[in-house]
């Protein structure tokens, strides 16, 4: 008798459970045009920084230099995978550890001006390459806050506008420590 209430009673919740299932899917709607372009911009982007701090790490003469990169790598990474996560169907997948982009998959992202510049940073060595690296990331994120205004102005996900938000907090910020590590070191 009491395997005949459980059965029932699994039967009456399977509609319900079937309902919450197809709610949760509408709620999530699908990315637009602005969507697709911020997250593949902010990738792209992100991936030249990630790559070229990477070769910073290894290259880099100034101790300040050297740990701005290491921030930086842990930003890149961290973006690099909630970008990837937003960008992918299904919530069943989300995990709580990061799961970085490997430097393949951020190779595969760069366009040919990015794997140019990362080229010219891979010959240096130094102090010659500390004002490059420097340079080259300036550059790189008055480009990543320009993505975020324009995403900011045009777009309508609140996950994705939420992220472009803490982006360029963090994006502003690192342009005033750039800007200081340029002055140090040239």
């Amino acid at each position: 008798m009491h395997r005949r209430h459980l059965i029932a009673l699994a039967a009456a919740a399977a509609p319900a459970a079937i309902a919450m299932q197809a709610f949760a899917q509408d709620a999530m709607p699908a990315m637009g045009e602005a969507e697709t372009t911020h997250a593949e911009m902010t990738g792209m982007v992100g991936a030249l920084s990630l790559l070229q701090s990477k070769l910073a790490l290894e290259n880099a003469s100034d101790e300040k230099v050297k740990m701005f990169a290491e921030w930086e790598v842990a930003e890149q990474q961290t973006i690099g995978d909630i970008l990837k996560s937003m960008m992918e169907d299904g919530m069943d997948d989300a995990q709580g550890a990061l799961q970085p982009p490997t430097d393949e998959e951020a190779r595969a992202m760069l366009d040919d001006e990015g794997t140019a510049k990362l080229e010219e940073l891979q010959g240096l060595s130094g102090a010659e390459f500390d004002q490059a690296y420097v340079a080259a990331n300036l550059e790189g994120h008055q480009k990543l806050l320009a993505i975020q205004e324009t995403y900011l102005e045009s777009g309508t996900m609140r996950e994705h506008l939420s992220v472009a938000k803490l982006a360029r907090g963090m994006i502003t910020e690192h342009i005033a420590h750039l800007e200081e590590l340029q002055s140090m070191v040239g």
